[in-house]
């Protein structure tokens, strides 16, 4: 029994066993492209789920009459696609059809088309317009954005388009992933028949400032600001009762959520958004800088409730907090320690680093560490991604034996699902401790071990005094200087790196001091 799976030229075409044939894939050189109506004898009827996936060469594809279905992200990321033409028998668009075709500048929908996905354009930047058929009994565009045909649901709107924008007082509706990837809208108001702000509505439109929310929305989804930078202010409606996770991830300018003062479910204090009670701290506002003490009313604090908050640089965590969520913490780029009141039952804190009461777990490293750091001994569990954006950590010391790291630790899963605010790290253990191999969450451990030589080139030379220090091949060791040990002000003085395991220290100036001590520590 053998696949029926022809080729001709640059398509693979899988057999639908009736004569007709789905394009499952394209080899070709891309460019200008017509795609043929049959194939090895059968008909094109559909173009399959991730067909032309990526196809950055292709600049203008011609979809024939012959087909009636386009698959789910059929198009994505065909970033050089300008023209489309599609099909007079299409009758069925998948989700994120054309998604991240940036440089397509318009689009047709003809009337045999009743069914589009949701996300179909996003992140369509140099699409200004969506045109339907005027016979399309389904669909239809107004000001060049995409409506069903009674233009009460918003469809999609065309990511090229600028400026502000008023959405018609018909729509009690907008799609998910409608204004997904919008780059050029700057405001908009949403009318009052509208109920839901669907997962993703707005992502990725970096230049939104400004946005009307009407009392009647009862719901905001997931990520649905994820990364609306330019946004600097929000307005909680009263009738809003639920609120997706992560939904202002990125809202970098963001200085304030105000919540209406009758709203059952929410409020606001300070700017940063809590349950009713504010027992429940639900998101920090991106944009609002500094210090930040979480207040004594607060028991829990929300998933993602301050990521990515850029602009913070310390928080502090009282002893009312029993639950900290799934990545409050992550990829604060400025956070330079989490300091927990000493009377918390659950969690504790030293040297900025967020642990367990035992610290036994090490939960976040903050996201403004830079150079080295030291975990103590205690430590024996890595908690999920918690050196996972700190981009200026360069060396983690470990003075225990090799801690269980669970999933990831130095990288993040985004929402997109990309990895990404890797910390490239590297991992130092003692000798004597054990359970270490040669990476630790996908960073290289290397033994930290440097000493003083006492040989040949150990003592007074003609560059001065010096000595040779070996240890691990490769590791970076600065060394340091202080001329007492009752009162040590220690200064760095070279820094060697043990090539092949070894590496030469000489000090010139050594004769300008009565006395002289020097130790190692890592960059």
């Amino acid at each position: 029994i053998v696949l029926w799976n022809p080729q001709v030229k640059d398509y693979t075409c899988t057999d639908n066993g009736d004569g007709t044939c789905t394009i499952t894939g394209y080899t070709g050189a891309g460019g200008v492209v017509t795609i043929p109506g049959t194939i090895s004898n059968l008909q094109v009827r559909s173009i399959g789920d991730f067909a032309f996936n990526q196809c950055s060469s292709l600049t203008s594809v011609a979809i024939p009459d012959s087909v009636t279905n386009i698959g789910d992200f059929a198009l994505q990321g065909c970033s050089n696609l300008t023209t489309v033409t599609i099909g007079t028998n299409v009758t069925s668009m998948g989700n994120g059809t054309f998604t991240g075709c940036s440089s397509l500048a318009n689009v047709m929908i003809p009337n045999s088309v009743t069914s589009i996905g949701d996300s179909m354009f996003a992140g369509c930047s140099s699409l200004t317009a969506i045109a339907v058929d005027t016979n399309n009994s389904a669909y239809s565009s107004l000001d060049g954005v995409l409506f069903d045909k009674s233009q009460t649901i918003l469809i999609a709107f065309p990511g090229g388009k600028a400026g502000n924008y008023t959405i018609p007082n018909s729509v009690t509706n907008i799609g998910n992933g409608a204004f997904e990837g919008c780059l050029s809208l700057t405001g908009l108001i949403i009318p009052d028949g509208v109920t839901r702000i669907e997962d993703w509505m707005f992502a990725g439109c970096s230049s939104l400032t400004s946005l009307v929310i009407p009392d009647g929305v009862v719901s905001i989804g997931y990520c649905s600001f994820y990364g609306c930078s330019s946004l600097t202010n929000m307005v909680i409606g009263k009738s809003v009762a639920t609120i997706g996770d992560d939904a202002f991830y990125g809202c970098s300018s963001l200085i304030a959520i105000a919540v209406d003062t009758n709203n059952s479910a929410y409020s606001s204090l300070d700017g940063v958004l809590f349950d009713k009670n504010q027992t429940i701290l639900i998101a920090f506002p991106g944009g609002k800088a500094g210090s930040y003490t979480i207040p004594n009313s607060v028991t829990c604090v929300g998933d993602w409730a301050f990521a990515s908050r850029t602009n913070l640089t310390s928080v502090t965590i009282p002893a009312s907090v029993t639950n900290i969520g799934y990545e409050a913490f992550i990829d604060c780029s400025s956070l330079m320690a989490t300091v927990v009141d000493t009377n918390n039952p659950v969690y504790s804190s030293a040297d900025g680093f967020l642990f367990d009461k035992s610290q036994t777990t090490l939960i976040q490293c903050p996201g403004g560490k830079a150079g080295s750091c030291t975990i103590p001994a205690s430590v024996t569990n890595i908690g999920f991604e918690a050196f996972a954006g700190c981009p200026n950590l360069t060396g983690v010391h470990f003075k225990g034996s090799a801690p269980a790291a669970n999933g990831r630790v130095f990288c993040r899963m985004m929402p997109d699902g990309a990895l990404r605010d890797c910390t490239y790290a590297t991992v130092y253990y003692l000798p004597g401790t054990t359970g270490w191999t040669n990476t630790l969450g996908g960073s290289p451990a290397v033994l930290w071990n440097p000493h003083a030589q006492v040989d040949a080139n150990f003592g007074v030379k003609t560059n001065g005094f010096g000595f040779t220090i070996s240890g691990s091949t490769n590791l970076v060791i600065v060394t340091e200087v202080c001329t007492n040990l009752l009162n040590p002000v220690w200064s760095p003085m070279a820094t060697n790196t043990l090539t092949g395991g070894w590496s030469y220290f000489g000090d010139p100036s050594w004769t300008n001091y009565p006395v002289r001590f020097y130790r190692f520590r890592s960059l």
